[in-house]
């Protein structure tokens, strides 16, 4: 594994890990990490798909794992616009591969968090890629969200920008555990093999709160990426996988990822694929059924890239 750092044109120095050591690659699979965890632990991902002659790199955001400066709390990627930057950086990183793997068609997959800056990428820089896969994704958002968003505001003036939110907390990963109780560890809802939980509680660029200024990027994203404004703007033809498990609270078992099937489908998007695995739970690259999950998704990468 290479790691490397690209500087944004904020000064930001994005941490970059890459799995390239492939004869005479195919395609780059781009990845972006979901909330709290960080881009090395795609690195199964990865080698499973150096085998098949995709070269594989995987970032961590602002706020998350390497990127973190040191000396400061990681879950703060800014004190204003650090959704924008983050996606930005995703931009940036696309371009690099591209200069280090000219003529390669270049497959951007986001997970959670990650998935929905995909999202929002697709309808920015869409053309600078080949395809996307969107891993535990959700759609426009229902009543709760909405009352997140607004729960965010308030306890961002209660706490600050850099503060946390126990409230946010109990509204997102304290409720998606709850499906899951009795609960063994507070993170039983990513996974139903115990030893990739364990693996999360134990990591140390895991499981952290993030900022209420980070939640407000996100909620407030997520309300204006599976818009019409946004949607409209997406490139028709662009192949997009969306893969979920029938367990996964983010995309509320599925009905969230629905909702964005539907938009996305009203917009006419050409070629929009997608895969629910029963009982699957939120990480599906780490769950008990992540062969077949990985197969699947080579599978779609070579429809996509024409290889098939």
């Amino acid at each position: 594994m290479e790691e490397f750092k690209l500087q944004s044109s904020d000064g930001a120095n994005i941490h970059i890990y890459g799995w390239a050591s492939v004869d005479e690659p195919v395609a780059v699979m781009q990845i972006a990490h979901g909330m709290a965890e960080h881009g090395a632990r795609y690195e199964r991902l990865a080698h499973y798909l150096n085998q098949h002659g995709i070269a594989v790199y995987a970032n961590d955001h602002r706020g998350h794992g390497k990127t973190v400066p040191d000396g400061e709390v990681p879950g703060h990627m800014a004190d204003k616009d650090g959704w924008r930057l983050a996606v930005e950086d995703l931009a940036m990183i696309t371009d690099e591969l591209k200069s280090r793997h000219p003529g390669l068609p270049v497959i951007l997959m986001g997970h959670s968090m990650g998935s929905f800056m995909v999202q929002d990428y697709l309808s920015k820089f869409g053309d600078k890629i080949t395809a996307a896969a969107l891993s535990a994704t959700n759609g426009p958002p229902g009543t709760l969200g909405k009352l997140a968003q607004l729960v965010s505001r308030i306890e961002q003036l209660r706490n600050g920008k850099e503060g946390h939110s126990t409230l946010l907390a109990n509204m997102s990963f304290k409720a998606f555990n709850k499906a899951f109780a009795p609960n063994r560890t507070e993170f039983d809802w990513l996974s139903r093999d115990e030893a990739e939980v364990d693996k999360y509680v134990n990591d140390p660029l895991c499981g952290f709160d993030c900022s209420i200024a980070t939640w407000i990027g996100l909620l407030d994203a997520l309300t204006r990426i599976a818009g019409d404004d946004a949607v409209s703007k997406m490139n028709k033809a662009t192949p997009i996988y969306l893969f979920s498990g029938t367990k996964d609270p983010v995309g509320e078992n599925t009905k969230g990822v629905e909702r964005l099937l539907k938009v996305l489908r009203k917009h006419d998007l050409q070629n929009v694929t997608y895969k629910y695995y029963e009982e699957g739970r939120h990480e599906l690259l780490n769950d008990i059924n992540r062969d077949e999950v990985m197969r699947d998704l080579l599978r779609w990468i070579n429809t996509a890239i024409g290889r098939a």
